[in-house]
Formats: C-alpha cells, structure tokens, sequence
C-alpha cells in the first residue's frame, strides 16, 4: 500500500519539455492579446477619434489610460491573492472574454462617458491575462533558464506593439471606419481564450510533470511537493519589509509612468513632427521591435551574469536615449524611440526577474499585486499627464524632462535591490 501510494505522488520524469515551452508561448500571446490591444495597438485610432470628437482634447482622451491603470493598481492586491489560490488558468479565460466584449462595445460609443466606462473594463482584462499572471504562469513552469523564459514570454507585450497598431493602421488606411475596426479586431481574444481553456496548466505538478531544471535529492513522497515552486520564497509580511522590495516597487513605478507616457502619446508626437499617421503609427514598430530583442537578450544574460550590473547598464543607456528625444527631429527621432525600445525591452524582463527571484513564488500573487498599484499608477498618470502637458505647452518636451528625471532616480534605487532567497 505505501509503495502504490509513493508511486502515485512521484513525479515521473519528463521525456521533454515540450510542454514547458508551451506555457511560455502562451504566456507570450497572453501579453500580445492583453498589452497590445489595451496600451499600445488602442493608439492607432487616436487621430481618426479626435477628429470625430473635436470637444475632446488629448488630455481627455488619455484620461482613459489613468482610469484603466489606476484602476489596476487599486485591485491587484485582491486579485493577486487570487492568483495565489486558484492559479492562473481561470483569470487568463475570463479576461480574454472581457476583452473581446469590451472592443465590440468600443465601437459603439458616443460620449466620453462610455469610453472611460470601458477603459474601467480593461482593468479587469489587465489583472486576469496581463503581466503579473504571465510572468507567474512561466515562473512555475521554470527553475532554469527562468530569465530566458520570462524574457520571450514578455516578448508578448512588444510584438503587441510592433504588429497591432499598424495592423490597425492599415485597416483605417484601407477605408474601413474606426467604430468597424474595433469591432473586427474584437475577434483577435478569441484565439487567447481557446489557448487558456485547452492548454494552460497552472503548474507543471498538475500534469505530473517538474519545472524546467528541477532537481530534488528528497523520497517520492515529498517530491511532488517540493517540485511545486509555488510553496517556496518569503511570505508577503516579510518580503515588504525589506528595502529591495520597495526599491523594485518605485523604480517600477518611475518606468511606467516613463514608457507608458511615451507610447501613450508617441504616434500624435510623430505627427506633430511632420509623419503621416500610418507613417507615424511605425513609430510605435520602431520602438517595439528593438524591445522585443532586448526583452529576449537580456532574458538570456541575465541567466548568465548575476546581480545589479545589467541593470545599471540597461537604465543608464535607457536614461540617454530619452535625452536624445529633447534634440531629436523628423530626420534622426527614430533612432532615439529604437535605443528607447531596446533598453525598456531589456529592462522590462529584468524588473520582473528580480522580482520573482529575489522574493521567491511564495507569495508572488501578492507581492506582484502590491508593485503593479505603484507601477500601474504610475503607467496611468504618464499616459494622462504627459497628454495634458501637451495641452498646456504645446509641446512634448517637459514631458521628455520628466521622464529623464524618472529614469535618473531610478538608476539610484538600483543600489538598494538585493537578494533574499
């Protein structure tokens, strides 16, 4: 009886890790879906909207970004302690639902009223199929090659960015009306919604499999339970006590409101200069692309080179290329948004392993949840603030001071992160 009962808990080994690889792209897609179509590829219609809503300024329309945003924050605690009990699996189906839902609704609207009611959907979708879920999804799946893992599976948010808004720039090029291409593009969850439904697994014990380069010297009784990832690392109330923690949490907070910004507004700044508007939406390909490539090459460095060092380097070249932007014009002001994509791609994968590792999956729902109310605030009052600085100045260059200052502090706080598990 012992021996069929050890037999039933041990984990058997893995012919592959196929399935590992699976999670990934999945979570991948998950922020392809999710970033793509709320942050970035929403963009592409700005112009085609104000111009059916002269009354609206930028600041009001970029309101809806800090509602959205703001509005993460304040439930990510809540819903990261869902995370911690029920996995990931039925969030990622239910915001794929919500998504589709809300775009459909897009389409119909006729006062700011309804715009801002949706962008207070999109919250709900940022929490149950955005980053916090992904990078948790991937974290099980990994001990290993964690940073190579989260870096293609946060790879998602960029091709978002490179592939949705000029896709949707094309749609609009082509003739068709804004209200038709958000109800079009209201099928594109759909895909994610079938992804998470029929191959998402929370945890690789769940399929009586090991995380990616597991290694236990403990009997077959206990193996199951040590291989689940989820069980080690800090608990909460330790974990925020610490200064790495709050160091992690602010410079979230500076970066997003920084990035978030710069996306938000990047296509109407192009513009401004003189691009036309499907011109001016490759600029969001132009910061999207490099990020991609950062995301997945600093991924694989940081599996290789350990501590504070990339960081340094990543935020510092970030710092530079967002100074650049104040000098930039039509002729070179792609090559700062390119050095701007590339070092916030680096950055981006780097912020969420140093979360994960440094704090363990323990309470990783919770501790994520805490950092995304200062980071999604942050993203939210950039997207608003930068629009509304545009409306008082006329220009894009206080903002582009700003968010220098953001950066520079946050090379600073660099020096408080450290390890704890």
């Amino acid at each position: 009886m012992n021996t069929e009962s050890a037999q039933e808990n041990t984990i058997s080994p893995n012919s592959g890790h196929f399935m590992h690889w699976v999670i990934v792209f999945i979570a991948m897609m998950c922020l392809l879906v999710s970033n793509g179509m709320i942050i970035t590829g929403i963009t592409a219609f700005d112009s085609a909207m104000l111009a059916e809503f002269p009354d609206w300024s930028r600041g009001d329309l970029k309101l809806r970004g800090l509602i959205t945003l703001a509005l993460t924050g304040i439930l990510a605690p809540f819903v990261g302690i869902l995370i911690d009990k029920i996995g990931v699996k039925l969030l990622m189906v239910v915001g794929a639902l919500v998504l589709s839902a809300s775009y459909y609704a897009y389409g119909n609207i006729t006062n700011i009223s309804q715009l801002y009611m949706i962008h207070a959907a999109f919250s709900v979708v940022l929490l149950a199929c955005g980053l916090n879920v992904a990078v948790i999804l991937v974290s099980n799946w990994f001990v290993k090659l964690r940073g190579t893992a989260i870096g293609i599976a946060v790879v998602g948010t960029s091709l978002g960015g490179a592939l949705l808004a000029p896709l949707f720039s094309s749609w609009l090029a082509s003739g068709m009306n804004w209200r038709e291409a958000y109800q079009l593009a209201a099928v594109i969850p759909s895909v994610l919604f079938l992804l998470a439904l029929f191959l998402v697994k929370n945890r690789p014990t769940d399929c009586n499999r090991k995380p990616f380069g597991f290694s236990s010297d403990v009997n077959a009784n206990t193996e199951s339970q040590e291989a689940d990832l989820s069980q080690h690392g800090l608990e909460y109330t330790d974990a925020i006590k610490t200064r790495s923690f709050w160091a992690i949490a602010f410079i979230a907070m500076f970066t997003f409101y920084t990035i978030m910004g710069f996306q938000a507004n990047l296509i109407l700044h192009l513009m401004d200069l003189g691009f036309d508007a499907q011109t001016a939406a490759t600029g969001l390909s132009a910061l999207f692309v490099p990020a991609l490539i950062g995301k997945f090459l600093f991924g694989l460095i940081a599996d290789k080179i350990q501590g504070r060092r990339v960081l340094y380097f990543n935020l510092t070249a970030m710092l530079l290329s967002l100074i650049a932007m104040l000098f930039a014009d039509k002729d070179n002001v792609m090559f700062a948004i390119m050095g701007i994509g590339f070092m916030w791609g680096g950055f981006y994968t780097l912020l969420q392993l140093n979360a994960v590792n440094n704090f363990g999956l323990k309470a990783s729902g919770k501790l994520l949840g805490t950092i995304t109310v200062l980071d999604a605030i942050g993203g939210g009052l950039g997207i608003w603030s930068t629009g509304a600085i545009y409306d008082a100045y006329g220009s894009y260059d206080n903002s582009f001071i700003i968010f220098s200052v953001l950066v520079a502090i946050s090379v600073v706080l660099i020096s408080q992160i450290k390890k704890h598990v």
